[in-house]
């Protein structure tokens, strides 16, 4: 018994060690991955305060050399960032776009068409007719809401301010901003599909069920008040923001939805599936981002639809028509 006893002894003594040992060695390789690890991130995290400090100064310094440049003239500076900027934006995109609608090349544009055989080519009698009444609404009507805007923003006084603001001030009302145009568009958006206020005002816009990025702001001049032009202006307003921040949401916000409405799901940029979606059923996906459709039960046929399948960034170059394809259709 003693000797079973000794030998049970030595056995507890030695997987204790074992323990020990074991214990050690994971202690050596995570301190040292901990180190390792803590010596990276510090690395990185310089580099990135470092990087973005560096931005911000080129940004400041080139913001200075513009108000310079127009000697401190705030109509002049506020009809550049919040109307030429954004106007540029929206031409360029949309003129890339309108090639391919037209000539039906670059090719590598066209194979990612959502609604296949719609605008190929496009009608360019209707696209001349959109052309011009875009641009009779950022004309007669944006420009115009941008003078009592400017008068607006030189209330709050910081508008026009020589120092910009900082990046992460500037996430923060692109927040808002957003939050803002989501609740004003998705309510005003379904308001303008009651029959009356449909058939007088909003079917201008429907009249294209396939739409191209241009007709974005294809629409009745009410409309284009209520719907296109105020949601994007309030946020601005409320926060009494930078003019540069106004530029770049005001571009931000161009460009957004002539993406959904550009009649591409191209690869790496939002998807305009919903909004797509919205032109050919109607009575579905009012909202931009979505979040009211799903509250509100908006969305609920197109959940249901392969459309939804292919609601997502498409990070590949194969086109989601093709990966998700839509059922055939049955023969009568």
């Amino acid at each position: 018994r003693r000797t079973q006893q000794h030998m049970l002894t030595l056995v507890a003594c030695s997987q204790a060690e074992k323990l020990w040992d074991a214990l050690k060695v994971t202690a050596c390789v995570l301190g040292t991955g901990l180190l390792i690890f803590t010596a990276l991130a510090n690395t990185v995290s310089w580099y990135m305060q470092n990087l973005w400090d560096a931005l911000g100064h080129f940004w400041q310094t080139t913001w200075l050399k513009l108000y310079y440049l127009f000697e401190g003239k705030e109509w002049t500076i506020f009809f550049l960032g919040a109307a030429l900027v954004p106007s540029l934006a929206f031409w360029c995109f949309n003129g890339i776009l309108m090639v391919a609608d037209v000539t039906g090349k670059p090719t590598f544009i066209t194979r990612y068409r959502i609604q296949l055989g719609k605008n190929d080519p496009v009608d360019t009698k209707k696209l001349r007719q959109a052309i011009y009444t875009v641009l009779c609404n950022q004309f007669f009507i944006s420009f115009p809401m941008l003078v009592v805007m400017f008068y607006i923003m030189k209330w709050w006084g910081n508008t026009f301010s020589k120092e910009l603001p900082t990046f992460r001030w500037f996430l923060v009302e692109l927040s808002i901003f957003t939050l803002i145009e989501e609740i004003l568009f998705y309510y005003t958006h379904r308001l303008a599909h009651l029959p009356l206020l449909y058939k007088h005002i909003h079917k201008k816009h429907h009249e294209w069920t396939a739409p191209i990025g241009v007709v974005s702001i294809y629409a009745h001049p009410v409309e284009h008040i209520l719907s296109n032009t105020l949601p994007v202006m309030t946020g601005p307003m409320i926060m009494g923001s930078h003019i540069v921040s106004i530029a770049a949401w005001f571009s931000l916000a161009l460009i957004t939805t002539s993406i959904s409405h550009c009649g591409y799901h191209l690869p790496f940029l939002p998807s305009p599936e919903f909004h797509d979606f919205h032109h050919l059923k109607f009575n579905q996906c009012y909202g931009v981002l979505g979040v009211l459709d799903y509250l509100h039960g908006t969305d609920a046929v197109f959940r249901q639809t392969k459309a939804y399948k292919r609601h997502r960034v498409l990070l590949s170059f194969t086109p989601l028509s093709e990966s998700i394809p839509e059922a055939p259709k049955r023969a009568e």
